[in-house]
């Protein structure tokens, strides 16, 4: 009988943290192993097809990455950059609706620009804007990481980890429409009020607002590139295995276990489930009951209600842009809405026709919910290769607020409904289900200005040879998974030259 095959490093989960783990260590010389739960590799970045289109589930448009930028250093330097077919966006790249007010306000790319544009529409306020870029900039440089740079000297994170992102825009101006305008596309990271810290909105805000940009053939062509990668670096890939136990002996993660009784063999082992998962399917006493209930304690984000419309053909145009909209004065509290006022508020994003640009070929429309919406249906699980169906009532429930968001939409689109072909919809159990984490959260741990250190994680673990990564650990999207990334493999290698070598790419 063969002996099983040992890696270097086994990475558990191929959301992008987890294959841009792998493809940065295979990189460096390691055997690498990947994973996968599902049928379909890339996390978050899966897209899946409806009436022959494609359909994003969480990449809708990606920022930081024009030449130079952090995201297009890392994208280069594992083969992505030109491979991707990409299209920037509009220089007006989030158009703001607000409420009853009929005005269309935006957010410009290139921080020249958005100054210049946000003062014309408030001139008054051209000392506030700047004072805004520069309160950005200033929690931009504080962290190393996201400028590539590896300077023990820089600045202290935790003055705009500290900071409430809310009260930091409202003390640059008074003007309430502006303050709405700054914090318009917060979904972009679950705004609220009492708990998202300025950091939070400044890394994000500031990767798009220098360059925006759309993945034209979804998102899930970043997760076939980066297997393609791990593949032809030699290292394997393995779909349809569900990691059931993460096995440590004398100190140290000698295997894992999975679903099919497979023992996989590594020497280092990097995971990209949730921490409270991860900790769930790691027995032992290195991992102290403190750490564990400290990471079972933690909140997690708000969850989300997704509808992917697919549009008659050529009925509506395509717009290189998106649409961000909240009921006035509600920016910062779309996630506490009510059974009578949902939805506060919603971001809307465009996708084009293979064959003809000019129009739309879908409409995928996101907005906060809570995971107590669906609680009713918590017990099932229903992702493909173990479908199930959740009931009437399920389907039902999903209708109702189909119509909800419908409506809503036709007040700023008239006559949506007759140029749509099919929806499809998911909520918050079908992130869960397929992503993992207890709650169907958008974006995993959420980060608190008021506990910024306890709501940060470090991707080392009191296990020496185990390793977290993903959006749950220092920040999410597309960006702050990457950088995470990037971190990871620095910790695990011992060694940070590695941001010279994307920096330099």
């Amino acid at each position: 009988m063969n002996e099983p095959v040992k890696y270097d490093v086994v990475v558990i989960g191929s959301g992008l943290g987890g294959l841009l783990c792998a493809n940065l260590l295979a990189i460096e010389g390691m055997k690498v192993c990947v994973l996968e739960k599902n049928k379909q590799f890339g996390g978050n970045l899966q897209s899946f097809s409806r009436n022959k289109q494609i359909l994003d589930t969480g990449v809708h448009y990606i920022g930081g990455l024009s030449k130079g930028q952090n995201l297009h250093q890392i994208f280069k330097y594992v083969g992505l950059i030109d491979k991707l077919p990409l299209k920037q966006m509009d220089t007006a790249f989030d158009r703001i609706w607000m409420g009853e007010d009929k005005n269309e306000y935006a957010i410009y790319q290139g921080w020249a620009t958005f100054i210049e544009n946000l003062s014309c529409q408030f001139p008054d306020e051209k000392e506030a804007i700047h004072q805004y870029y520069t309160l950005v900039k200033d929690a931009c440089a504080r962290f190393p990481l996201y400028q590539m740079k590896t300077d023990t000297l820089a600045l202290a994170k935790e003055p705009a980890m500290i900071q409430s992102a809310k009260e930091v825009i409202a003390s640059v101006t008074q003007n309430k429409k502006l303050q709405s305008i700054l914090a318009a596309n917060n979904l972009l990271y679950a705004g609220e009020a009492d708990s998202t810290p300025f950091h939070q909105h400044a890394l994000i805000s500031n990767s798009y607002i220098e360059s925006a940009w759309k993945c034209m053939d979804g998102g899930s062509q970043i997760a076939k590139l980066l297997v393609a990668n791990i593949r032809r670096l030699g290292g394997a890939i393995k779909r349809n295995t569900t990691v059931t136990k993460i096995v440590e002996q004398e100190g140290l993660i000698r295997f894992v276990e999975t679903e099919h009784n497979e023992k996989v063999l590594g020497k280092v082992f990097v995971s990209n489930m949730a921490p409270e998962d991860t900790l769930r399917i790691t027995p032992g006493k290195i991992i102290k009951d403190l750490y564990r209930q400290r990471i079972m304690e933690l909140e997690n984000g708000i969850g989300s209600f997704s509808l992917h419309i697919i549009l008659k053909e050529k009925t509506t145009p395509y717009k290189n842009h998106n649409y961000y909209y909240h009921d006035e004065g509600q920016v910062w509290n779309m996630n506490d809405y009510t059974d009578s006022d949902w939805p506060r508020g919603y971001g809307l994003y465009y996708s084009p026709n293979r064959y003809d640009e000019q129009f739309a070929a879908s409409i995928s429309v996101l907005t906060p919910m809570r995971f107590a919406d669906v609680a009713a249906w918590q017990h099932s699980y229903n992702r493909t290769g173990k479908e199930a169906d959740r009931g009437v009532d399920y389907e039902n429930f999903k209708k109702k607020k189909t119509d909800l968001l419908l409506d809503l939409l036709e007040k700023r689109i008239p006559g949506l409904r007759k140029n749509i072909k099919a929806c499809y919809t998911s909520t918050p159990l079908t992130n869960r289900d397929y992503i993992g984490g207890r709650d169907g959260s958008m974006y995993g741990i959420k980060k608190d200005y008021h506990d910024a250190i306890r709501t940060t994680l470090s991707p080392r673990t009191k296990i020496p040879n185990l390793y977290l990564t993903g959006q749950n650990i220092n920040l999410h999207g597309i960006l702050g998974t990457s950088l995470t990334a990037v971190l990871t493999c620095c910790l695990l290698l011992n060694n940070f030259s590695l941001i010279d070598k994307i920096r330099n790419a």
